[in-house]
């Protein structure tokens, strides 16, 4: 099977997600936090934003990339900006809710409401901007052309989506859009700032 034959699952994903979102563009990534790590070395970022509530991937995010962080007491629902342009949208499941402009990460961790045990997808209104953050995921190339045909001219991260994960979606995705999502709570999370890794 060619490399094209086998991610054609992953671009019928990517494809029907963006459309349920209503973003022109997505890239299907191994988890969203890979997503908003990529996002970031994209925009060049030298500092983010988190509420002092919510999960610890993106605050970690920080100290991995030797970036600033700022804390805020941001009740948010659905969605923060991480920056003017990176958005965490982890717990989002609404129909047409891309932002225009932005880059949002979505998860499908086992919890959220496309639950495929791993995953992620980041919209985009950019088409350049989701073929470099394509290129980023997959390595620094692009995966429907065999990579030694390829002159890899892109820093690349091994944060691909399998094919195998992208079927799965496939096969839930209706369930997924017929079905009301849980809403998250801002007391789903504790306070981040006083636990001991973020007082280092």
């Amino acid at each position: 099977m060619g490399t094209q034959s086998m991610f054609k699952s992953v671009t019928e994903f990517e494809n029907k997600v963006a459309e349920f979102f209503g973003a022109p563009y997505a890239v299907a990534v191994d988890c969203c936090t890979h997503g908003v790590e990529l996002s970031l070395y994209l925009t060049k970022a030298t500092k983010i934003n988190s509420p002092k509530h919510t999960y610890l991937s993106i605050p970690n995010l920080a100290k991995k990339m030797n970036l600033e962080l700022e804390w805020n007491d941001e009740s948010w629902e659905d969605y923060y900006y991480v920056t003017d342009k990176v958005i965490d949208a982890a717990v989002l499941w609404k129909s047409n809710s891309y932002i225009p402009g932005t880059l949002m990460s979505i998860s499908f961790q086992f919890q959220k409401h496309l639950s495929l045990g791993r995953g992620g997808i980041i919209l985009t209104d950019n088409e350049l901007e989701a073929i470099q953050l394509k290129k980023m995921s997959y390595d620094g190339r692009l995966p429907d052309i065999p990579w030694r045909d390829q002159n890899v001219d892109t820093m690349g991260y091994h944060y691909y989506m399998t094919p195998e994960t992208a079927q799965n979606g496939l096969s839930k995705l209706n369930k997924a859009i017929k079905s009301p999502p849980r809403k998250w709570k801002i007391t789903d999370w504790p306070d981040l700032t006083q636990m001991n890794i973020f007082n280092k």
